[in-house]
């Protein structure tokens, strides 16, 4: 397993999966996605208005909403479900909620590849999620960076981070942070139920909205944006419960 992850997870405050995957040594490259071919958003829609004609995997992505981004998820579920079949990690660096486990396996998502970091500062937060993205053991890395301000910088790090790999790199930000620049590859707001604001893409087009449809939702499954958030601790969030 590469080095910078393998610290990461041997960290005390990581809660990792299991899987019988991970035991054995070394772990697959990612070559269903060669160049500049995006994955699959699940969305036929965002699809057609992406350049790579669905998520970057040579860049971040900025997910800009209210809630920390809690109810946004719902976005990327179909491309974890697609991305569950290459058995690599998928990680959640300071998520404001524990993803629910029977929620996400109910969406065909492997929960034993789910790895959970828990940074104690802004300082690791940046270093876990740096080391994840130059990592080749993650399919996807979601990174929660909060209402803090960023250098464009640090973002670039990232970004240089994410163009090094093939990894699905999300970062989540408030809606201020789209006052500034930023160096991801893709600026995205959710403004709407079910609607999506390009606001920056490198190559394709921006300024523009996009509907979502529901055709290609879970029957009887909860789609991930439409649970509310709560704002105690008795009862769950649109990711599941706050972590202890």
């Amino acid at each position: 397993m590469n080095d910078m992850l393998q610290q990461v997870i041997n960290r005390r405050d990581t809660w990792r999966g299991h899987h019988r995957y991970f035991d054995a040594q070394g772990a697959p490259a990612n070559s269903e996605w060669p160049g500049n071919s995006g994955l699959a958003t699940g969305y036929h829609t965002l699809d057609e208005a992406l350049q790579q004609g669905g998520w970057p995997l040579d860049g971040t992505v900025e997910l800009l909403s209210d809630g920390c981004g809690l109810g946004a998820m719902g976005l990327f579920l179909p491309a974890m479900e697609r991305l569950s079949e290459q058995q690599r990690w998928q990680v959640f660096i300071a998520p404001p909620y524990i993803p629910y486990a029977p929620l996400l396996a109910a969406r065909g998502i492997d929960t034993g590849q789910i790895l959970l970091v828990h940074p104690q500062n802004r300082q690791d937060l940046l270093w876990a999620t740096e080391q994840a993205l130059r990592s080749t053991t993650c399919s996807a890395v979601f990174s929660w960076l909060g209402a803090q301000e960023y250098r464009y910088s640090e973002l670039r790090k990232l970004q240089l981070a994410a163009a090094s790999g093939d990894t699905l790199a999300v970062l989540f930000r408030p809606v201020e942070a789209g006052l500034n620049h930023a160096p991801a590859s893709l600026r995205l707001q959710m403004r709407a139920y079910r609607k999506v604001h390009i606001l920056k893409q490198r190559g394709g087009n921006q300024g523009m909205d996009v509907e979502l449809p529901a055709a290609g939702d879970v029957p009887e499954q909860p789609q991930l944006w439409e649970l509310p958030v709560w704002n105690d601790n008795t009862q769950p969030g649109a990711l599941g419960a706050p972590p202890a």
